[in-house]
């Protein structure tokens, strides 16, 4: 008989490839921990990071705390206080369900765990190293209990290779916290990262705590939003439309108080909107659905952001209903309004009387051919009218009309003698245009061999592009200073951002007078942006950023330079003096790279005579 080949493997790998599904960065540990915290109904949280995470992440709480028993079991895969039977998956009222979070954990890193029940009078230490238990005391604790979780991934190095940037892996830590803290108000959340506080939030309502956490210029963005059916409770806030951005950053479903994605109901958003919007921007919405918990399905991904609805159809519509009407309630979309005004009633009274005839007025004595008489005369009621020159010899009207027009003609002639002699002759007589501008796209130069067409908005782009790049790294950009300070108002997490781009910004062009909790002042911006693209750019930069931040300078000045070349260059549509032309061609034949803009795409094609000439064969 053949040896067998399928073995089963030891606790501690089926941990470590658990972990694999469970844990991925940082912010999956950060997810588990707050999310066992609130289960604990705790009514105070402290989150604890540094470096991202990749050290340290400690979540303390002041919630029922664990017994000895319960302390060491956790720790056990598939150990769960939240279900008895198989039903009760599909009615869960809790976060952690599965067992299989902490037992993870354990297993690719260094936990320390401090618990202690609330009647007892010691609590629990317990200390664990890749599934290992290292030591379990007594100790004097304070209700509730603590997790420190120390150099994950410590035993797996391949994994840990694979994390990115501090910033990176810090935004998602900053995610998870502000989706936890926003689907539970009545809990007080603080956050501290590398020993600086970022977030304090106190017991609040909803309102309160999305303002608390994007900043306080939020609260004038915030349509409320509220609709109640048997299928589904609908609550929360939308963004009016004139605050949509580029970013889908400020975009959050909680179902059940759990954070959830979903394109569907998204696209039920999306739909209300519809015509309200610019094209490409995205509005903010803050929506909490309640439905029973039967009708969903949580466990159909391992980190349950994504759940299946057993009726999608009817919520979509439900939900888009329910936008629509408030924005139109709050008078930001278009409705019809059915308070009619009496001054717009139309008159039925009138129906049985007859029209007025309009009085016709003849003035018997006027004769166009008779010689004005005494001014003394009482005029008729049309004598206002009348001429007061003498009509007789109508030919004595055009007397001296070709004088004046030869007059005016000689006028205009000799001014653009006078104004001519302001330049050379010779430049006048043989100045050539060498480039026309096409639909508004395409500038055209003759070269010796055809003629070269030219995109204006990607060789606009690639010249800013290679301005901007030198000016960060030389670290000499010129700046146009503000008459009166520009105030922008940005949400916590991308005021870090651009703290972190603070140095790199400043020397593109830009002068910040002050970094405030939510807010910048600018007073000086690189030249040749106008005041109000200030916010666009920067918000369209922080947006491009915001989606997989650079590790090393140079990528983050290369992004920086690309991110506001792409927004100050000429777009598709701008006319161009014929000076601007020979400019930016000029300009665009000094670049390093002329051939293709900053994102390698062609910024002119040629077409020699030879071309042009097979046109005409055919």
């Amino acid at each position: 008989m053949a040896a067998s080949i399928i073995q089963l493997l030891p606790d501690h790998v089926a941990n470590q490839i658990a972990a694999g599904e469970v844990v991925q960065r940082p912010a999956s540990v950060v997810k588990e921990l707050l999310e066992n915290a609130v289960d604990a109904k705790s009514s105070d949280i402290k989150l604890i990071v540094k470096e991202a995470g990749k050290t340290l992440v400690q979540v303390i709480d002041n919630g029922l705390g664990m017994n000895t028993t319960d302390a060491r079991l956790c720790f056990e895969r598939h150990a769960t206080s939240k279900i008895r039977k198989a039903e009760d998956l599909f009615d869960l009222h809790t976060k952690g369900f599965r067992g299989e979070a902490l037992a993870s954990i354990a297993a690719i890193a260094h936990v320390e765990l401090k618990t202690k029940q609330d009647q007892e009078e010691l609590g629990t230490h317990i200390v664990i190293e890749g599934s290992k238990l290292v030591t379990q005391d007594v100790a004097v604790l304070p209700k509730g209990t603590s997790f420190a979780v120390k150099n994950l991934f410590f035993n797996i190095p391949a994994r840990r290779n694979f994390l990115k940037s501090e910033t990176v892996e810090f935004r998602h830590v900053m995610d998870e916290f502000q989706r936890v803290a926003m689907a539970h108000p009545s809990i007080s959340f603080t956050l501290i990262h590398n020993g600086s506080e970022l977030y304090n939030l106190p017991s609040s309502n909803y309102r309160q705590r999305i303002v608390n956490i994007f900043g306080g210029k939020t609260n004038e963005k915030l349509v409320p939003v509220s609709e109640e059916t048997e299928l589904i409770t609908i609550s929360g806030f939308v963004g009016k439309p004139e605050f949509a951005k580029k970013s889908r950053g400020e975009q959050f479903f909680f179902v059940n108080d759990r954070y959830i994605k979903s394109a569907y109901l998204h696209h039920a958003i999306m739909s209300a909107y519809d015509g309200l919007l610019k094209e490409g921007n995205q509005p903010s919405y803050f929506l909490y659905l309640q439905v029973p918990p039967h009708t969903i399905d949580i466990n159909i991904h391992p980190t349950k952001t994504e759940i299946k609805f057993d009726d999608e159809h009817s919520l979509y519509a439900i939900l888009r209903s329910a936008v629509k009407h408030s924005l139109g309630q709050f008078n930001v979309a278009p409705v019809l309004d059915f308070e009619r005004d009496a001054n717009l009633d139309t008159p039925y009274e009138y129906k049985n009387r007859e029209a007025d005839f309009p009085t016709i007025q003849v003035d018997s004595n006027f004769n166009p051919f008779a010689t004005e008489k005494s001014s003394s005369k009482p005029l008729s009621s049309f004598g206002s009218y009348k001429k007061e020159t003498t009509t007789a010899s109508w030919e004595s009207l055009y007397v001296g009309l070709k004088q004046d027009t030869q007059e005016i003609e000689s006028f205009s002639f000799e001014s653009e003698e006078v104004t001519s002699k302001l330049f050379d002759d010779d430049v006048i007589e043989t100045k050539t245009t060498s480039t026309y501008q096409i639909h508004k796209k395409y500038i055209v130069s003759a070269i010796k061999s055809g003629m070269l067409v030219i995109d204006q908005g990607r060789a606009h782009q690639r010249v800013l592009y290679e301005q901007f790049l030198t000016n960060i790294t030389v670290q000499k950009a010129s700046s146009q200073q503000l008459l009166f300070p520009l105030e922008l108002y940005f949400s916590s997490d991308e005021m870090i951002l651009l703290k972190e781009l603070q140095s790199s910004l400043e020397n593109t062009g830009f002068v910040f007078d002050a970094f405030n909790a939510d807010s910048i002042q600018v007073s000086g911006l690189p030249i040749g942006m106008a005041e109000s693209e200030v916010s666009i750019v920067l918000e369209e930069l922080i947006g491009n950023l915001q989606n997989e931040i650079p590790e090393s300078s140079f990528s983050q000045s290369d992004s920086i330079a690309k991110s506001m070349a792409k927004s100050m260059a000429v777009k598709t549509g701008t006319y161009l003096t014929e000076k601007e032309q020979e400019n930016l061609v000029n300009s665009l034949f000094a670049c390093k790279e002329p051939n293709v803009s900053p994102f390698q795409k062609p910024t002119f094609i040629t077409l020699t005579v030879e071309d042009l000439d097979k046109k005409f064969a055919i």
